[in-house]
């Protein structure tokens, strides 16, 4: 079982998303186009070259991008889960800018660009810090708090929250859908 865990009742599609919850997922933030996840890196997550495999670092970015698509409770009127809809990636692209390591903790912010009808633009940022950077183990945000990391790139503004070195950019394209 992994270091870090995810909860069903933090976002709908969690509850039974075996992948994000091998993976040690944890949720730091949620709001209505937005999404900060962490895990650690561990060595079942390692390619050849002992670094982290890239199928590992697109799993963790698209995570984030499915967070930020699919609010977690839909208002009167709007798609989401509960009113028959979903927000699937329709395509997805990732740029890997630096390695990562065993150990390391990686954060990925995702952002909400451009939204129109059933179509919409995601970015995603993310980040690896060596355990103990920022002074501390980061803690998820409250209930119902929302920190502000609502601008592409930035984390929130919490100090014990490590940032780390920017290693990929993922940029999603997401397409709502009747669910079935």
């Amino acid at each position: 079982m992994a270091e870090l865990t995810i909860s069903g009742d933090t976002h709908p599609i969690l509850k039974d998303d075996y992948a994000s919850e091998w993976m040690g997922i944890e949720v730091l933030a949620l709001d209505d186009g937005h999404a900060t996840i962490r895990m650690r890196l561990r060595q079942e997550m390692l390619n050849g070259f002992g670094m982290a495999h890239g199928g590992m670092i697109f799993a963790f970015g698209d995570t984030a991008f499915a967070l930020a698509c699919n609010p977690a409770s839909a208002k009167p009127g709007e798609a989401g889960i509960d009113s028959g809809t979903i927000t699937v990636a329709s395509g997805v692209d990732i740029n890997f800018l630096k390695p990562a390591f065993r150990g390391q903790v990686l954060t990925a912010v995702a952002n909400r660009r451009a939204s129109t009808g059933r179509s919409g633009l995601y970015d995603v940022q993310i980040y690896a810090a060596d355990p103990g950077a920022g002074g501390g183990t980061p803690q998820p945000a409250p209930a119902g708090s929302v920190p502000n990391a609502t601008v592409p790139g930035e984390l929130p503004a919490d100090p014990a929250t490590p940032a780390g070195e920017l290693i990929a950019e993922f940029r999603g394209r997401s397409r709502t859908i009747s669910k079935k």
